[in-house]
């Protein structure tokens, strides 16, 4: 089975309901959800059901369009009113990936921009507008690949962590495009090496599951394991990707994401950062300012564990995310080019932000 065929989130052909992969229960379970409620999408993406930041935007978007439909008023103030509801609602899911506050941003412009409108006729605009959003992240995704290929030499090792694949949007992945659009080119001779990415093990469960069901040679390695792969030669370079990226280049990313950055640069290892441009925040100035989502105790002491692993009572700390310092990131691909350091003025040469 090719990963590449699943659909990790998508509208139902009648438009009632989201068709969603609960990526919770991959590799061992492949079952999709069909969620209506925006209690059920809301936790969807809390729960990490759907995740990945571009995943997240397309959800987002498919969500609100669904839910504002069934908004029972004529009155586009009032319709206006409850899409604000519903929207700030689903805004407080996840805080760190910034699609998902992009694409929820870019839904309200949209109904904003047709308030003149009779109200049936905003509701089938936002469907449009969702739909859109998905068809712009496989292009988005199909681009950055090939610019990451063009960063490939035949028989390289490549390092990556946590999943930024094609689970994580909605085709072709960010830092995973670059490995298919090589497949798609003929190439045989690369290799894979995927971070398991403690405490969810969305490298094991995830990335080696879609890359390895891809026919590409794919070996897993534990978190701690990347210095000594690396220092016996065998990774030629990283790509990871990212949920938000600073006006200065700090990219946050999943935790552990900086390690290998630190690794890689000891090691000389080339380390690129795989962002969609509406995943560049360009009102932050530094990754100091990014949220950082804490996350329960439990992902660390018990999940996955037949047993707790760890003392009752013991004190735990879980940040779902960590900064990469833009000292340490060799590029980031865009899906309109690569930028290398000062990050500001690539992105604004790119015109991103404007």
């Amino acid at each position: 089975m090719n990963a590449l065929q699943l659909d990790t989130v998508r509208m139902s052909a009648d438009r009632t309901y989201l068709e969603i992969l609960d990526q919770t229960l991959l590799p061992g379970t492949i079952k999709v959800l069909n969620v209506s409620k925006i209690e059920d999408i809301w936790e969807a993406i809390k729960l990490l059901r759907v995740r990945g930041a571009p995943a997240i935007g397309v959800c987002a978007g498919y969500g609100i369009a669904l839910t504002a439909s069934r908004i029972d008023t004529a009155d586009q103030m009032k319709f206006c009113e409850e899409f604000m509801k519903q929207k700030e609602y689903l805004a407080s899911s996840r805080p760190t990936a910034v699609n998902l506050f992009w694409a929820l941003d870019r839904m309200e412009r949209t109904m904003r921009a047709n308030l003149t409108r009779p109200v049936a006729e905003i509701k089938e605009i936002l469907f449009t507008e969702a739909q859109a959003i998905r068809d712009e992240d496989v292009a988005i995704s199909r681009s950055i690949g090939e610019i990451g290929f063009g960063l490939l030499k035949h028989g390289d090792g490549i390092l990556t962590h946590c999943n930024a694949g094609t689970l994580a949007t909605a085709k072709y992945g960010t830092a995973t495009a670059p490995m298919y659009v090589a497949q798609e080119h003929g190439w045989t001779d690369f290799r894979v090496y995927c971070d398991e990415t403690r405490p969810l093990l969305q490298g094991a469960r995830l990335t080696a599951f879609e890359l390895h069901n891809a026919g590409i040679d794919t070996t897993l390695i534990c978190d701690n394991m990347a210095s000594i792969t690396m220092k016996r030669g065998l990774v030629n370079i990283v790509f990871v990707g990212c949920d938000r990226v600073t006006r200065n280049g700090d990219a946050a990313n999943k935790i552990g994401t900086s390690g290998v950055a630190i690794l890689a640069k000891h090691y000389g290892i080339p380390f690129y950062v795989c962002a969609p441009s509406s995943t560049i925040d360009m009102s932050l100035e530094t990754g100091d300012q990014i949220p950082i989502e804490e996350r329960a105790p439990e992902e660390v002491t018990e999940m996955w564990y037949k047993e707790r692993m760890a003392p009752e009572g013991v004190k735990v700390c879980n940040p779902a995310f960590d900064v990469t310092d833009h000292s340490l990131i060799t590029g980031i691909i865009t899906e309109k080019g690569l930028c290398k350091a000062p990050f500001d003025k690539a992105f604004e040469e790119l015109g991103i932000g404007k």
